[in-house]
């Protein structure tokens, strides 16, 4: 196969489509292409630090395997040789994984996790773990283990977390795609602080092993720099697998056919505040009644209107406290010292908490959930802000940017934890920048297992406001 024209500048700023369409027609073969990946991946790793690892030998074989398939024009997927990212806490075949903490040892994974499995069958090529701070527990990218991430946008702040690592790496066109998981934001904060998309399905729509501290908060699914992209790979995630006895019975349509189809008559409630949040700055509202013109002209009934929802602040708090108390409680004694400190200061207080105090909090949840529910009987998507403010400082053991507004992380995110406690379908759609340059992201969240919704409003949000990629300028040392 011949090489692309204009080399590792062209591939990285190609999508998952664009590479599959480079196979097709022999511009591109992955063979290529993983080893302009894994140059860029280790230029990138220098200046941001968003991987754990490179697996270059493992990926060299497979972007081999795909070549012979797309030389004989037998492809698995349109994902066939794509490079994929994925998140230090998915288990794949052979890959240590430590989910970002010193306390994990890194012994290879004897299987992949469902979503893993579909994407290989795919014939994704799977070159790395990124980074994500210790077990996941807060909403910025840092840890002991791995030490800093940093945003491309500005290296002097924070891509966001959990995912923050998945978040840079396509960000910075190293892939096109990467796995995330969101427990309270941690797929949809770092996509609004790097202003790609990163869309959380419904609990349950992506079949998992639950292995997480926070349980069912937490929903697989990727981060891409194209809806296009997204709605290909959260079609082969959401393939059923055996291991999962709760996923969704629910057939999952196929997202890429229903992008075209818009939102023409759809009913779409915008909400500045969520009907309990601060007001957001002057530039994260011109960004939403931006995304509502958008929609609007695209053919939706808009509306101004706050769901039904309190401060449930208590009761996320108590959950995510009790599960890092779980995570803590089961870590050998002697592998204690090794934990972030402020996840062992979050399990303190978790251990602190009474087991009816929990059965409390569910029930709230519970209550929290049938109002989302009735709402949506009245309208089909909800758009609100992402985050109230950009991209902080980032740095060792920063939670928050101010502790007298924002105590702790879920203070300056209360648009995207409500809907972990209602396992409702979410996305963070890039919206231009702010006046410091960093990205400005909108939301739009449906009922349960609609994610074709929220991909059809994803689609013409995206088609009226183009997503950016950072110029290298701006991150490289």
């Amino acid at each position: 196969m011949g090489t692309g024209r204009g080399g590792v500048t062209e591939i990285h700023r190609m999508s998952a489509a664009d590479l599959a369409e480079a196979y097709r027609t022999r511009r591109l073969s992955p063979v290529e292409v993983i080893e302009a990946t894994l140059a860029r991946a280790t230029l990138v790793q220098q200046a941001l630090c968003p991987f754990r690892l490179l697996d270059e030998a493992g990926a060299r074989e497979a972007a081999s395997a795909s070549e012979a398939r797309w030389s004989r024009h037998d492809p698995l997927s349109p994902l066939d040789g794509v490079p994929l990212a994925i998140k230090d806490n998915h288990a794949a075949r052979g890959m240590p994984k430590q989910s970002g903490s010193r306390t994990r040892e890194p012994v290879a994974e004897p299987e992949d996790a469902p979503m893993i499995a579909r994407l290989r069958e795919a014939g994704c090529v799977i070159f790395a773990r990124t980074t994500m701070p210790d077990l996941g527990w807060k909403g910025v990218n840092d840890s002991p283990l791995t030490g800093v991430t940093r945003n491309p946008w500005n290296p002097e702040r924070t891509p966001g977390g959990s995912s923050g690592g998945a978040a840079v790496a396509v960000a910075t066109g190293v892939c096109p795609i990467a796995t995330g998981g969101d427990g309270g934001g941690s797929i949809r904060m770092p996509a609004g602080f790097t202003g790609v998309f990163g869309i959380k399905p419904t609990t349950g729509r992506i079949p998992g092993l639950y292995d997480s501290p926070a349980g069912d908060l937490v929903a697989p699914g990727p981060l891409s720099r194209t809806v296009a992209d997204a709605a290909l790979v959260l079609a082969w995630m959401a393939r059923p697998d055996p291991r999962d006895p709760i996923a969704s019975a629910v057939p999952a349509p196929h997202y890429p056919s229903v992008l075209a189809e818009g939102v023409k008559g759809l009913r779409v409630a915008v909400s500045p505040t969520l009907g309990f949040a601060p007001p957001v700055d002057g530039v994260r509202t011109a960004a939403l009644e931006g995304a509502a013109r958008a929609l609007a002209a695209a053919g939706a009934a808009v509306t101004w209107e706050d769901p039904p929802l309190w401060n449930a602040r208590p009761v996320f708090v108590t959950l995510w406290e009790a599960a890092y108390a779980s995570a803590v409680m089961t870590t050998p004694a002697e592998r204690l010292t090794l934990f972030d400190p402020g996840l062992l200061d979050v399990a303190r207080r978790g251990l602190a908490l009474s087991a009816v105090a929990e059965r409390l909090a569910q029930a709230e949840r519970t209550r929290f959930t049938h109002a989302m529910i009735a709402f949506h009987q009245r309208y089909d998507l909800l758009l609100c802000p992402t985050l109230p403010l950009g991209a902080f400082r980032a740095g060792h053991g920063v939670n928050t940017p101010d502790t007298v507004r924002w105590p702790e992380w879920y203070d300056w995110t209360p648009y995207t934890w409500p809907f972990n406690l209602t396992r409702q379908p979410c996305a963070s759609v890039p919206w231009g920048l702010d006046g410091e340059g960093l990205p400005v992201g909108v939301q739009l969240i449906a009922a349960h297992f609609r994610e074709d919704l929220v991909l059809r409003g994803s689609a013409v949000l995206e088609a009226a406001q183009p997503m950016a990629i950072p110029e290298d300028e701006l991150w490289k040392k």
